[in-house]
């Protein structure tokens, strides 16, 4: 009796063998580890922003909006549950992303208003900010990509012939993939150079002296120069 179990064992095996089981569990496993590496970049950029907006605040504090938005976009992501049963979860995977997307924008309009404010951009701090923030989105970039090819592989294996029979049987399904739309936009260059300032644009036609109008007067003091740099 004993003898026919362990055979019966033994062909169970090479069926389930047979029908991809094996190969669905190295792929899953794939996934897994793939979406792990994902959230530790998302997250290495979320512990980045508190000492970012910080720093931007000691030298733009009335720059509130854009704090703000910056401040809700991290709120709004620390708040959602990155389990690993989101990845099987299209729609909880999709507001995940968006999520993200929001995160990232918002950084994106709190590096432009860095633009303005040249001793922000000479701060050592905010410069090696600057640096891990660039390093970090490429990393989310490479993690994403990795991740897209694994999920790409997992999906091909439980809806090919036979395995698919085996992922009817075990009820497994696809799994949630970024969009090719996302894809697409977090495929450029993070944009956080610094290295240039700011052009300042030609003045207006309208705004222009008239032919014959007194110049202004060469004593005339200019602006000092913090009024320039903080827009006051």
């Amino acid at each position: 009796m004993r003898t026919r179990l362990i055979a019966l064992f033994v062909i169970a095996l090479t069926m389930l063998s047979g029908c991809g089981y094996n190969q669905i569990q190295i792929n899953d496993e794939g996934v897994n580890a793939a979406w792990s590496e994902v959230l530790n970049q998302y997250k290495r950029r979320a512990d980045l922003i508190p000492n970012l907006v910080a720093t931007v605040q000691g030298y733009a504090a009335h720059e509130k909006d854009v704090l703000t938005q910056v401040a809700a976009a991290r709120a709004s992501v620390g708040a959602m549950k990155a389990t690993p049963e989101l990845i099987n979860d299209e729609a909880a995977f999709a507001k995940f992303q968006a999520a993200q997307g929001q995160l990232g924008s918002a950084l994106s309009r709190l590096m432009v208003v860095a633009e303005n404010y040249p001793q922000l951009k000479a701060d050592a701090n905010f410069r090696d900010l600057q640096a891990q923030l660039e390093g970090t989105e490429n990393r989310i970039t490479v993690a994403r990509n990795r991740y897209i090819k694994d999920v790409k592989e997992y999906n091909i294996s439980v809806r090919t012939f036979p395995n698919n029979l085996t992922a009817m049987v075990m009820g497994w399904k696809t799994k949630a993939n970024f969009t090719v739309e996302d894809e697409k936009a977090i495929s450029a260059p993070p944009a956080v150079n610094f290295g240039a300032p700011a052009a300042v644009p030609a003045p207006d036609a309208k705004t222009a002296p008239a032919p014959g109008a007194a110049s202004t007067p060469a004593s005339t003091p200019a602006a000092p120069p913090s009024a320039l740099q903080t827009g006051y």
